[in-house]
């Protein structure tokens, strides 16, 4: 299967895709949402917004209440170059709903690292924090929406947690991973969140096939 299609392993990618003029190519002048959800790995997503902002990217990031906990929202905000939303109040004032104009004109949308908690959500229809809320908004017939798991090996393995995956899938969301590794709970095993590297190379083939 093609990294373009909803697998589940990012498995190898190529190096060419992160050339800094490829990299500029596929991204210069996009818009890309990137959600930022509650799990240690939040600390690779700094790469991530780094890389694409640095490709011409135009990046907004949203944070729920626990990726903030992790990493500050000043930073992304210095990274990105742009405001970072961490409620699903503000700008209630505009005539337009801020979840709405945000998920309007995406070329891309991603979160990363996505939790547990944040795939139940999606998978349930629950858009309960600004993350879930911005994407419950994207006309994901034009729009990829790609999600980078997160996750303790025994939550990845959990009934729940396989169920939530596969419905996702068939509803057109599009996996990133998770892989094996050295995790934070001091176990080696499957849920560690893609290398920054792969995501953004699985970000340029979506972008490339459409």
């Amino acid at each position: 299967m093609s990294q373009t299609s909803n697998r589940l392993d990012a498995g190898p990618f190529n190096p060419g895709l992160l050339d800094p003029a490829n990299l500029r190519e596929r991204f210069d002048g996009r818009r890309i949402f990137v959600g930022v959800t509650g799990g240690i790995a939040a600390y690779k997503t700094c790469t991530i917004v780094s890389r694409l902002a640095q490709a011409g990217a135009e990046v907004t990031v949203a944070m729920t209440d626990a990726a903030t906990k992790f990493i500050g929202p000043i930073t992304f905000q210095a990274l990105s170059g742009r405001h970072v939303y961490t409620s699903c109040w503000e700008h209630v004032e505009s005539k337009d709903p801020q979840h709405v104009s945000l998920a309007t004109g995406l070329d891309a949308a991603l979160v990363a690292p996505c939790t547990m908690a944040c795939l139940g959500r999606l998978a349930g229809g629950v858009p309960e924090d600004v993350v879930t809320l911005i994407l419950s908004a994207v006309d994901m017939r034009k729009t990829p929406v790609l999600l980078a798991p997160a996750m303790n090996a025994q939550m990845w393995a959990q009934p729940a947690t396989r169920r939530n995956v596969r419905q996702l899938t068939e509803d057109g969301f599009h996996f990133v991973g998770p892989g094996e590794g050295w995790q934070a709970c001091r176990h080696v095993g499957a849920g560690r969140m893609s290398e920054p590297e792969q995501i953004v190379a699985a970000l340029c083939e979506h972008l490339a096939s459409r």
